[in-house]
């Protein structure tokens, strides 16, 4: 016979009594609603944003040969430096030649054991033209980086081979989706196990419970599980189908992400384990201990599963926390020995919430069942849990608060890169739960304050209507929590806004007053020259300059060209194309920077048919 538990009454009356069955299919549609919410989240967020496809935090500090370098003869090998340590796959580097034909080139290692340097040899004699390099590497934090830059042998090619970064734009937006559903999944499990098991004595003993925890068991399992797959699609560019490749698996094992992958797996099997001692038996209060002398030899037992399982269950915990931030972007950047602590707090203090908040939700606070209704009390589930959610909200938001200054850095970068607008977003949902949350502790305290104002405090005017709008604004911070997680799925795989973001340069420096302008140009003496840049950074950008007179009116001159040289003198300089947009308004629309550092944009202007004057704008390309 199935035992029922009610908590006897103190000297404080409950404004109601509160059923919290729910029938079998409710349950599993409710289950299944909330997966599918979540996941569809983290793909509506991953197809909508603009977020490039090279999601992650490495980038390329400088090649050889550099972008757009015309050189003499063939070059015997194409070398890549990355500001931080990469893994390198079966089609790291590729090699096309002017027609877009790929080119069988030697595999991409280390170059003189160094990991953050990757090279790979080329073929002999390469015909004259334009070739692009392709290139693809997981950085540090798990996330792949990508991209592409040309060189010529002898003479450029008219026009140079497209190049497809991603061939299935499908596999990044699964691997969002499986992020989600561990996130989900984690926070059931450790939320909802440390509800069940502490903070609701009656929770030990009822289905209910158990399948909330066990149902974050199996999803965290899964979305582990897709990630894992998915990732040696993602790293080495292929298409979903070959989720199953032997090689692409194996390599993913072989990594950091793998290793953390393969351990949240053994977790969530050694968390299983304790969590199914911790609620096996039944409760003390479901029947008396064995009378007699011997009911004194099961107390070391008792003593020890007191202490030893909170202990194992605590450290498997942090454990499962560190799976994420040893391969996420904790471990890159700066201050990673604070990042990392960080992080595991932030997350762990965001499943305890979040899977105590949905246990509370299902478990004490859903609406009764037409059949063989279980009467179960707020008491003392809801004041426990209020306590532990303002604990968790103080770590979350002095963690965040970290972490955004870290990965954001300034204020530009909040609304001019994609992770900025994301971190936004998601302020602005955690803001709405805080708002939700307060009108719970609300009800809280005002039950506390009845209970020591009197031995029975008197009941609300409408109790049933009192435990309606708890309920409703617990479910409201179950959906925020969920949408909270689905952006978080989206954050982990987009590069920090502190290295996507580039403020434009905008530069003024006089127009050198040696320089010899007569005429028409005269206007020039004393004048200046302006250049903006956009968007300053590798890659393609676009200069605009403006020469201005004296007067402050745009001067036009018969000729400006352009070259963008860098403080590594073994670097060449590399030609920009710079033509006339307007009088005295000049625009570079193709100035390609190979590489982050300090640069300066070279011009020379000619004022008349015998003179030209030379000027450097100095910049930072982030």
């Amino acid at each position: 016979m199935r035992r029922r538990h009610v908590t006897r009454g103190t000297t404080a009356a409950v404004p109601a009594a509160v059923p919290c069955a729910m029938p079998p299919r409710a349950r599993l549609v409710a289950r299944l609603v909330a997966i599918v919410f979540l996941a569809a989240g983290g793909l509506v967020v991953g197809l909508f944003s603009e977020t490039a496809p090279a999601y992650a935090h490495a980038y390329l500090q400088e090649s050889s040969p550099v972008d757009g370098q015309v050189l003499a003869s063939s070059p015997a090998e194409v070398r890549l430096r990355f500001d931080e340590a990469v893994s390198l796959g079966g089609r790291s580097i590729q090699l096309l030649d002017p027609t877009g034909k790929e080119l069988a080139i030697g595999a991409g290692e280390y170059a003189d054991g160094k990991t953050d340097t990757a090279r790979a040899s080329l073929p002999r004699d390469l015909a004259e033209g334009t070739y692009v390099v392709s290139w693809r590497v997981t950085s540090v934090d798990s996330h792949v980086v990508s991209g592409a830059f040309s060189f010529s042998v002898g003479h450029p090619s008219a026009t140079a081979a497209p190049v497809e970064q991603d061939t299935d734009p499908v596999v990044p937006v699964v691997a969002a989706a499986g992020r989600a559903m561990a996130y989900l999944g984690v926070a059931l499990a450790l939320g909802g196990g440390m509800f069940v098991a502490a903070l609701w004595p009656a929770g030990r003993d009822d289905r209910r419970g158990r399948r909330v925890v066990w149902s974050g068991f199996a999803v965290l399992a899964a979305g582990t599980a897709v990630v894992l797959l998915v990732q040696g699609p993602y790293a080495d560019g292929r298409s979903l189908i070959t989720v199953f490749d032997p090689g692409l698996l194996g390599a993913t094992l072989s990594t950091r992400l793998g290793y953390a992958l393969l351990a949240r797996l053994v977790l969530v099997v050694v968390l299983g384990v304790v969590f199914l001692i911790a609620v096996g038996r039944p409760s003390p209060a479901a029947g008396p201990e064995p009378a007699g002398p011997i009911s004194a030899g099961p107390e070391p037992a008792g003593a020890a599963r007191r202490i030893v399982l909170p202990a194992v269950a605590a450290a498997g915990a942090v454990a499962m926390t560190l799976t994420w931030t040893l391969a996420d972007h904790a471990q890159s950047g700066t201050q990673i020995w604070l990042a990392v602590p960080a992080t595991s707090l932030h997350l762990l203090a965001m499943a305890l919430w979040l899977g105590g908040l949905v246990a509370l939700a299902v478990c004490v606070l859903a609406p009764a069942a037409k059949r063989g209704p279980a009467l179960l009390s707020l008491e003392p589930a809801l004041p426990r849990f209020s306590r532990l959610a303002l604990l968790c909200f103080a770590v979350i938001a002095g963690t965040g608060l970290y972490l955004s200054w870290r990965q954001v850095g300034t204020w530009g970068a909040l609304g001019g890169t994609d992770f900025g607008r994301l971190l936004l977003g998601k302020l602005a949902v955690v803001l709405g739960v805080l708002a939700l949350a307060s009108g719970a502790r609300r009800f809280v305290q005002r039950r506390d304050r009845a209970r020591r104002a009197a031995a029975a405090p008197a009941a609300p005017r409408d109790p049933g209507a009192a435990l309606r709008g708890l309920r409703r604004s617990v479910a409201g911070e179950v959906v925020l929590g969920l949408v909270v997680v689905s952006i978080t799925a989206v954050l982990v795989g987009t590069a920090p806004a502190r290295t996507s973001y580039a403020p434009p340069v905008d530069a003024t420096v006089p127009f050198p007053a040696a320089a010899t302008a007569s005429g028409p140009y005269g206007g020039l003496r004393g004048g200046s020259i302006q250049v903006k840049i956009e968007p300053a950074r590798p890659g393609g950008n676009t200069a605009d300059i403006y020469l201005i007179g004296r007067d402050g009116t745009l001067v036009p001159v018969p000729e400006i060209s352009g070259a963008l040289e860098s403080r590594d003198r073994a670097v060449p300089a590399l030609p920009v194309t710079v033509t006339a947009a307007e009088p005295g308004h000049y625009v570079a629309g193709s100035m390609s920077i190979p590489y982050p550092g300090e640069w300066a944009l070279r011009l020379d202007i000619r004022v008349s048919d015998f003179d030209e004057t030379r000027v450097r704008v100095p910049f930072t390309a982030h």
